[in-house]
Parts: structure tokens; C-alpha cells; sequence
């Protein structure tokens, strides 16, 4: 089937929406807290997109990654087949594998911020909504997001009434899943919810041959419980437990070699037989899941966490505060090299440990003077140790261990003025300190011995050490105009600056400077945006212009770090990135409904030094990192009664995404080429939605494509590609009791 008929079929089913009659049909206005506060989306100055539960669970969003089928100019990757979320928003995001680093993104479960990369795999179950914000959010959510933020909210307890509800589905590769959830109200004023969910997968997606076993395997439990206490009619206090429980499988990635047997360039994925690593091996296979790596690949995660949420209305003004703890620990193994030889593989064991913070005072006067203001305070550590082998390259092996522990404190606060009945002028400030101290290094051994291995000729494999400490004081800024010439309508104007971390390199390295800190980037956001309520509430257009002044972008380049050369994280001195967001709902009629979002952008590097095989300067002009220059997304829904009682529905959504780049040097070869995916959804509930069972379909036509690529280079010689999920399909059945 051709792209172009594919493109096609998405842009028919847009077409056909206004051959529908005109009803009664209205879109609701979503409630955010976007900004600290329960408001209308069309009272906030900032792009911001809101799923619902309903949409999260039709179009079966259960990671991050599942959110980029939603939202344009997002965009999420896996670093290592099957982990290791990266998310990316308006093409900055922070291509980094280091449990010590903190995402460009910050993303907020219940309102506790993930201090770790290492807990960005995070499963999505029995939620409210999710909210989606785009550009600095230094303000309000503090150092760390720079691209934006992403809140996930649980559903809450109720002592309404008594409700419960199950889904289970079974799906191609052997898979199934289960969430269930029971709403219980002890008494008018303390409420429980429980929540679920298995995810199992028996049948992995990767084949390796090598050891002649399929690899993927899915093993997950997770589980929620919250208590709901409102003593007085002013305070509410709110407990939650979660944990998770997971022994699944990731991969390899699929190998390429860089060293050429017969002159013709390489690496050549169409005719890889001549390239080979610097052993000679190569892949031959051509389908993107068979992989060979030659070693299991188990991915291990244990976590707790809890939360207390306590507000209390005072009456001339509400009293938050939000208190959290996490206790996160993981393990995998990683094949760097993808191929059978021990040139790079590494056991990576993680443990961190946050508790947070944060009180905020809230409120407003009769003049239109809308106030908020907050302190927060935060510690984490983060322990890392990684045995690894080099034996086959080197006859060493590896042993990698760090302590990082990071204080934060911050005061913050929000204002906004009425100026006169349309306008309000929004200002913010937040003053942040941190310090961040490092233990750690790599120290080497002959392989299979507990010997030091020989520090000097040839290879100079020396052990390394870093025993530092860097702190930094910032101060974040917002200032905006919210304009509304009507209650429907919404022009926003806005400047804002935010702040993202300096830190450590915490992989493998062969001389002590490799492990110097890298230093804070900062990013300024100009924009300009409008949100509408349209057409009787039938249609809803949010859309934005923006442009990113960027200092000190932290990017993965080549360093030379004694005995090869490796990516390290470092800081290039300038970027620019300006571009487009527009999204927009229209519901032209009962039942019909439809969804889409434009992503335009441009990006542009500044220049920046980087070691191969000598020095050099790459000059400006480079674009960042998965900074697609456009990307799509478009979802088409219809439900109409079939027979008395029940109600049919039909759902199909399509992604597209433009090409990119996984790398600062915009090498060739680690690059993806644009690409559509497409997913659908059948499904027959009773018209109380007590019932229902759907079938449904992601990637329907099998796409593959590439998400991520790496390149070892010297002397190793060798790298690897991954691709997107293959085509899966399943059915589900529910069902709401009450």
C-alpha cells in the first residue's frame, strides 16, 4: 500500500466531516491546573493540551510514548529497545541515558516531580487526565523544565457513591492486560480507591538467533491506593501508596557496522554484507526485530512512592501543600555493540531516592487581583553501579559507580492583574538554589580477574575519579498579556525564561576530565497564542507562534576521552528554535467528532568543537536533535446508536512526523526519514457505557521506521538503530459496576 494513498485515507475522513448535518453537539470546555489553580483552559496563557481519561482510554495511552500520537511537536523515543523514555517537546528534549541527569521536560505525577531519568518509564492506569504544557515552565514548576511539563493526575476518590470498573484485553504476542479499580465511601467524609493493573507479554517483539530465543517479554504489576479525608467543608486531606513491580525483557538494537571490506561507503543498511565492526562481524538480516546480541536482556523495576496532599480554603486565601517520597530502584543489561562479541556490554543497577516539598498560598481580591505564591524544597541521591566487559576489544572489564545526591530550595509566585475587563497582565518569578555533589568513576580489571588492569601503553586504560560539588542560583521569569475580547476567546502574548541543570557524565570513561560537569542551558520563549470556543462550543482552535533563544543548549556530541572516543554530554554556547502549534476539536454533529494537531518547526545550532579522529569545529547550522521540521497528528471518531441499548463507535487516528535527526552532528546516517503511522478502534457498549468491548489496532499497516540510532565509532566500529512498535491489535471487554 502506498504513502500516498495512506496519507490520503487520513486527510479523506477529515474531508468528510462537513457533509454532516449541523445538531446539538458541543465540545466541553476542559478544567486544567496548569497553573497551580482549577481554571478553564481558556483562562490560561499557555499551550496547553488536556486528554481526558475518555481519550487516554480510547486511544489506548498507557507511556509517554503512546503521547505522541496526540499531540504535535512532541515527540518521545526509547534510548534502549523497550526503556528509557526520552520526551522532546518543540524539538528540545535531552538525548541522555544518565540516571543522574534530569529530563528537559518536567514531568510531575500528582504534582511530585520525577527527579531521575531513570524513572521516566513510567506506566499510566486509571487516571483523570493528562496536561501537556509547552515552552518554559520555570515559573511555576521550577529548574528542569525547559521544554515544558507533564502532569498526570490520578483519578481521585468520592464519597459520592459506591462505583467500580474492570477492563481486560488480550492481544497479539501472547499479550494481555487487566486494570481494575473500586471506589469506596467509608462516610460522608473519608473515601477509598483502589486501583490496578498487569501488563503481560509473552511473546516478545525482538529475535535473536544467536541465542535462539525471542526477547521482550512483558511481566508488570502495578497497584494504587488513596484515601480520601474532608473533616470540615474547608479541608481535605488526600493520602496516596503506589508501587510497581516489573521483571520484563528489553533488546539489542539492530547492528550496522562502520568499517567497509570492499571500499563501497558504509554503514549501508539496504546492502550491509560489507560492513563489518572492527572484528568483522556484521548483520545481514533485514527485518529490524531480529537482533544479535547473543545475551539476555532482563529489565527489572521496584518502586513506592506516596503522596499527601493537604489544602485548606482559610477563606481569604487556600493553603496547599503537596509532600512526596519515592523509593525507585532498576536493573538492565545493555548490549552497546549489538553484536555477539562482549566489546561493550554493561549491568546497569540504579537506585534513587526523592522526597520533596511544596506549599503554596492562593487566592484573590475583588479588584480582579489574582496571587499565588509557594517555597519548595527537595532531596534526591541517586546510587549507580554498572559492571560491565570490555574483553573482546580490550581484555578488560568495568566496573562504574557514582553517588550524586542534589539539594534544591526555590521561592515562587504568581500574579495576575486585571487591567479592565479584557485584559490581565500575568508576571512571575521564581528564585531557585541548588547544589549537586559527585562521587564516582570507572576503575578497570583484567577481564575475568579481580587484577587492576595496566594503566599505560598501549591502551591507557586508567581508572578515573570525580569528587565534586556545583551549585547554582538562577532566577526564573514570567510576564504575559491575556487579552479577551469575549468569554469564548483567548489571545495570550508571553515572555518567560527557565532554567535546566548542570551535572555529571556518568558513563563509562578513560580519563578523569571526561567527568567534568557540564554547565546549567537556559531558554527564553517569545510567544504569541489564541484559544476559541467556536461555533456554539462546536469547535474548539488552540494555536500558538513561538520563538526559543537558547544559551548553553546541553547536547550529546564526540569528545575525545582518552583511549576512544565517546558522546558525552556537553554544552553548545547558542541555539535558536521558532516555529508553529496548532490544534484544533470540532464536533459538527451528535457522535461525530473530530481531532487535529499541526507541529511546525525550525531549529538552528550555533557552532561547537567535537573529537573523532582529531579536533574539529562544526559550524552553525546544524538542526537539534528529533526537531522534526513538521508533525501531524489527526483523530476521526463516530458513535451512533446501532440497536435499542447499545451504541456503536469507530475511531481512526493517524501520526505523522517529519525527518530528523537523533544527534547534534546531524550525521547522515542517524537520522530518521519522515514517517505515518496509523491506529483504529471498533467498539459496541450499552448506551449506560456499563458494557463495552472494543477491538482495536495500532500501526495498522506495520510501519517501521527508525527512533533512535547510535554510532560507537572508533575503534569499536559499530552501532546500532531501533524501530517503532510492530503492528498489534487485540480486543478488550468492560465493564463499570455501581
Amino acid at each position: 500500500m502506498s504513502k500516498r494513498f495512506k496519507r490520503g485515507l487520513l486527510a479523506a475522513a477529515l474531508l468528510l466531516a462537513p457533509a454532516a448535518a449541523w445538531a446539538d453537539g458541543e465540545i466541553e470546555t476542559v478544567t486544567v491546573t496548569a497553573e497551580k489553580t482549577s481554571e478553564s483552559i481558556l483562562n490560561v496563557g499557555i499551550n496547553v493540551t488536556a486528554l481526558t481519561s475518555d481519550q487516554l482510554r480510547e486511544a489506548r495511552i498507557s507511556t509517554a510514548t503512546d503521547l505522541a500520537t496526540q499531540i504535535p511537536n512532541f515527540d518521545v523515543k526509547t534510548n534502549i529497545p523497550g526503556a528509557q523514555q526520552i520526551v522532546t517537546v518543540r524539538g528540545v528534549g535531552l538525548d541522555d541515558f544518565s540516571s543522574t541527569n534530569n529530563s528537559s521536560v518536567g514531568v510531575y505525577i500528582d504534582d511530585v516531580f520525577l527527579a531521575s531519568f531513570a524513572e521516566m518509564d513510567f506506566g499510566m492506569y486509571d487516571l483523570d487526565r493528562v496536561e501537556v504544557l509547552k515552552g518554559p515552565q520555570g515559573t511555576l514548576y521550577g529548574r528542569n523544565s525547559t521544554a515544558g511539563a507533564i502532569n498526570i493526575i490520578a483519578a481521585k476518590p468520592t464519597t459520592d457513591a459506591f462505583s467500580a470498573d474492570v477492563t481486560a484485553g488480550y492481544g497479539n504476542f501472547d499479550s494481555y492486560t487487566v486494570d481494575a479499580m473500586v471506589n469506596i465511601p467509608v462516610s460522608d467524609t473519608f473515601a477509598l480507591r483502589l486501583s490496578g493493573q498487569t501488563v503481560q507479554q509473552e511473546i516478545g517483539f525482538w529475535n535473536d538467533p544467536v541465542l535462539a530465543t525471542r526477547l521482550g517479554s512483558q511481566n508488570i504489576f502495578r497497584e494504587r491506593g488513596q484515601a480520601l479525608w474532608t473533616p470540615t467543608s474547608t479541608l481535605t486531606v488526600l493520602l496516596k501508596l503506589e508501587g510497581e513491580q516489573n521483571n520484563s525483557e528489553i533488546s539489542s538494537g539492530k547492528f550496522f557496522g562502520d568499517y567497509t571490506t570492499n571500499g563501497a561507503p558504509c554503514p549501508d543498511f539496504k546492502n550491509p554484507g560489507h560492513c563489518v565492526d572492527v572484528f568483522g562481524f556484521t548483520d545481514t538480516n533485514p527485518n529490524p526485530f531480529t537482533v544479535s546480541t547473543g545475551h539476555d536482556a532482563p529489565y527489572t523495576v521496584n518502586s513506592f512512592n506516596t503522596t499527601l496532599h493537604v489544602t485548606d480554603d482559610l477563606g481569604w486565601a487556600e493553603l496547599t501543600s503537596i509532600t512526596g517520597y519515592i523509593n525507585f530502584s532498576r536493573e538492565f543489561y545493555i548490549d552497546a555493540d549489538a553484536s555477539p562479541l562482549a566489546l561493550a556490554e554493561f549491568d546497569q543497577n540504579d537506585r534513587v531516592r526523592q522526597a520533596s516539598e511544596e506549599l503554596r498560598l492562593s487566592g484573590g481580591d475583588s479588584h480582579g487581583i489574582e496571587w499565588l505564591v509557594g517555597a519548595y524544597g527537595s532531596w534526591d541521591k541517586v546510587h549507580s553501579f554498572t559492571p560491565g566487559t570490555l574483553r573482546d576489544l580490550l581484555g578488560a572489564d568495568v566496573q562504574i559507580r557514582s553517588d550524586q545526591v542534589t539539594h534544591s530550595a526555590a521561592l515562587f509566585g504568581q500574579v495576575k492583574w486585571a487591567l479592565n475587563d479584557q485584559l490581565t497582565l500575568v508576571t512571575g518569578l521564581r528564585g531557585s538554589y541548588e547544589d549537586r555533589h559527585y562521587v564516582g568513576g570507572s576503575t578497570f580489571y583484567l577481564a575475568g580477574t579481580s587484577a587492576l588492569y595496566p594503566c599505560g601503553p598501549p591502551f591507557f586504560v586508567c581508572p578515573t575519579f570525580e569528587d565534586a560539588t556545583i551549585t547554582d542560583k538562577n532566577v526564573s521569569w514570567h510576564a504575559g498579556l491575556n487579552w479577551k475580547p469575549n468569554d469564548r476567546t483567548l489571545v495570550y502574548f508571553s515572555a518567560a525564561e527557565s532554567t535546566k541543570s548542570g551535572g555529571f557524565f556518568n558513563g563509562i570513561s578513560f580519563q578523569s576530565e571526561a567527568l567534568a560537569p557540564y554547565k546549567p542551558e537556559h531558554l527564553t520563549d517569545y510567544e504569541i497564542g489564541v484559544k476559541s470556543s467556536l461555533l456554539d462550543d462546536r469547535l474548539f482552535v488552540d494555536g500558538s507562534v513561538f520563538y526559543y533563544d537558547y544559551h548553553n543548549y546541553q547536547a550529546q556530541t564526540f569528545t575525545s576521552v582518552g583511549t576512544v572516543s565517546l558522546i558525552k554530554l556537553s554544552n553548545i554556547k547558542q541555539a535558536n528554535v521558532y516555529g508553529l502549534d496548532l490544534g484544533a476539536t470540532w464536533q459538527p454533529t451528535d457522535g461525530l467528532s473530530l481531532r487535529a494537531g499541526l507541529g511546525l518547526l525550525h531549529s538552528r545550532l550555533g557552532s561547537f568543537p567535537f573529537f573523532t579522529t582529531g579536533p574539529h569545529i562544526e559550524p552553525a547550522g546544524n538542526k537539534m536533535p528529533d526537531a522534526p521540521n513538521a508533525s501531524f497528528n489527526g483523530t476521526v471518531r463516530y458513535e451512533h446508536a446501532v440497536f435499542d441499548g447499545y451504541t456503536g463507535a469507530v475511531q481512526f487516528s493517524g501520526v505523522y512526523e517529519g525527518e530528523h535527526f537523533f544527534e547534534a552532528l546531524n550525521t547522515s546516517y542517524l537520522s530518521a526519514p519522515s514517517s505515518w503511522e496509523f491506529d483504529g478502534r471498533v467498539s459496541l457498549a450499552t448506551q449506560d457505557k456499563r458494557w463495552e468491548a472494543a477491538f482495536w489496532i495500532k500501526n495498522i499497516f506495520n510501519e517501521k521506521h527508525t527512533i533512535q540510532a547510535t554510532d560507537d565509532g572508533p575503534p569499536i566500529g559499530a552501532g546500532y538503530r531501533m524501530f517503532n512498535d510492530p503492528r498489534m491489535l487485540g480486543v478488550t471487554l468492560s465493564h463499570k459496576f455501581d
